[in-house]
């Protein structure tokens, strides 16, 4: 299955700047199996919580064997390794990495661990955009419209 991730992190770690972290965390997604595209990296500013350090934003597709919750708790499983620490993180606020699981296939899902796709997906530019940059025709199963197209109306911030 094509797995599409979104990457981001704000903050620097053991591994160095936020653009050394989505390497780390690319480098890991290989285990969980064959990384096949990945965007460019995207400076963006924070939404939510402004007054914190800008992000750097990309994307990933994977195939994987894996299922959709078991793939999942691996990419929890991996932030944490990374250096995330979720148990008292401010919600939007600064983090060392964000690995959200944005479309499996064409999987819907409501599963009390797991949306699919990712709720907010279409309302995010930072999310967007590098994912249009390797997956634009891509279509977001419950809007039944590409990347591109989800692009093309997203606010600007």
């Amino acid at each position: 299955m094509i797995a599409a991730i979104a990457l981001g992190s704000n903050l620097h770690s053991l591994f160095g700047p936020p653009e050394a972290n989505l390497r780390e965390a690319l480098r890991r997604l290989g285990g969980l199996g064959e990384v096949t595209a990945v965007s460019s990296f995207y400076a963006t500013k924070p939404v939510g919580i402004v007054d914190q350090p800008a992000f750097v934003n990309g994307a990933a597709l994977l195939q994987t064997q894996l299922g959709p919750l078991e793939l999942l708790r691996s990419l929890l499983a991996m932030e944490q390794a990374i250096g995330r620490d979720r148990t008292n993180a401010i919600p939007k606020g600064p983090r060392v990495i964000d690995l959200d699981l944005l479309l499996y296939g064409e999987l819907v899902l409501n599963d009390p661990e797991l949306v699919l796709p990712h709720p907010a997906m279409h309302e995010r530019r930072f999310v967007l955009e590098p994912l249009a940059e390797i997956a634009g025709t891509m279509v977001h199963p419950s809007l039944g419209k590409t990347v591109n197209k989800l692009l093309a109306v997203c606010p600007a911030a």
